[in-house]
């Protein structure tokens, strides 16, 4: 970067200390304990869910700061993100970090006759993640206060144990677990292609819990318009926060048709990956919860972007999956949010989340707050570094 020496003012460039020195990725696959089945699999149309494939993202300036992010896929497109990934990191060295949304956009277009969504956009993720980390780690500060914070704990909902593949019995034990551990909802699977047997699940839940804490339903795009109008009237009865992808995530007009007929809310959105494809839901009113993810929309940079759209139009967040990183975005939005309780990445990090009273509590570790742990890194199937590590 071009220097004036004709002032005495100094001014901050990458070259002066803080540029970016080193990046190195690691594609670790996280094994879960059981598989994993929704609608999609008792439908056929996917196989059940073994292991989580992580792209990590590390990266370090010149002056000794450092930030940790990470993508995921399930089931397939781990070992593509790692080589995009690949193929565009070294676009970072010598970078200012601060610079993000530049460094976001660069990334993008270095990569961009693929398309600016998807896979490529879910590579960039990572290293976007990463940035955000350092910066609040280098300003001493959380992401949610770095961010701008609204509170310190955000309600919390458990998923992990309302799978279709769980018996009835084993969804009822983990409504016990969950409340005791002080989670404040929990959200079951629907979908199956006996609607009964839906019916029967959620009554037994919903008569377990009580009115303890808050329950929620998930289809997992399985229904066409009228079976999703159908079962939103017969779940009516249930009180239910809200129906979670009752159709396929980009259709916006079937969902803002049950939206308006039906009084249980709906929410929808974990499965798309671009900022536009949210701005569809908003604008056609397709949802009362919005669910984005920010490894699959590319990053915080562009997830902010989607909550001030979301919050104009005063919509509820209810981010999916990644408490990890969630939970100080969803600590940053205006209206009382929700996040997804998962204990799977438990075994990535050394540290851990605290839950109390129906609330998951933001940390006030700088960054994220998170490191990787020794046995994530015997995970790692394959690594790249770049530049020269400070």
């Amino acid at each position: 970067m071009p220097h004036d020496t004709s002032s005495t003012r100094t001014e901050p460039t990458a070259m002066s200390g803080n540029g970016i020195a080193w990046v190195k990725l690691s594609a670790i696959h996280l094994p879960l304990k059981t598989p994993i089945s929704d609608a999609k699999v008792l439908t056929g149309r996917q196989k059940p869910l073994t292991e989580v494939a992580f792209l990590f993202v590390e990266i370090q300036t010149r002056d000794g700061h450092s930030g940790l992010g990470f993508s995921y896929s399930k089931r397939a497109g781990g070992p593509g993100q790692f080589e995009h990934a690949k193929e565009i990191a070294a676009t970072l060295i010598g970078e200012d970090p601060n610079d993000i949304a530049k460094i976001w956009l660069k990334l993008c277009w270095a990569g961009a006759s693929v398309g600016r969504s998807g896979l490529a956009v879910q590579a960039i993720a990572a290293f976007d993640i990463a940035l955000w980390d350092l910066k609040a780690k280098r300003a001493g500060l959380s992401l949610a206060k770095l961010l701008g914070a609204h509170r310190d704990a955000v309600q919390c909902y458990n998923t992990s144990g309302g799978f279709l593949s769980s018996s009835i019995d084993e969804i009822l034990d983990n409504v016990e677990q969950s409340i005791e551990a002080g989670i404040g909802g929990i959200k079951i699977k629907v979908g199956h292609p006996d609607a009964a047997t839906d019916i029967k699940r959620v009554e037994a839940v919903h008569r377990r819990i009580d009115g303890r804490v808050a329950m929620m339903v998930d289809a997992n795009q399985q229904w066409d318009r009228p079976t999703a109008m159908r079962m939103g009237r017969r779940l009516e009865q249930y009180d239910l926060t809200w129906i979670e992808e009752p159709l396929d995530a980009y259709d916006a007009e079937g969902h803002a048709a049950l939206a308006a007929q039906l009084d249980t809310p709906i929410a929808t959105g974990e499965m798309l990956t671009s900022v536009l494809e949210h701005v569809s839901l908003i604008d056609n009113k397709s949802v009362d919860f919005i669910q984005p993810d920010a490894p699959r929309v590319g990053g915080i940079t562009p997830f902010l972007k989607i909550c001030s759209l979301a919050e104009a139009k005063k919509l509820r967040l209810a981010p999916h999956f990644a408490m990890e990183i969630h939970l100080h975005l969803a600590a940053a939005y205006e209206l009382d949010p929700w996040v997804e309780h998962f204990d799977w990445l438990d075994p990535l990090f050394n540290e851990r989340l605290e839950i109390s009273d129906g609330r998951m509590i933001v940390p006030t570790r700088p960054g994220l707050g998170f490191t990787l742990s020794e046995q994530a890194r015997k995970w790692i199937r394959v690594e790249a570094e770049f530049g020269k590590r400070p």
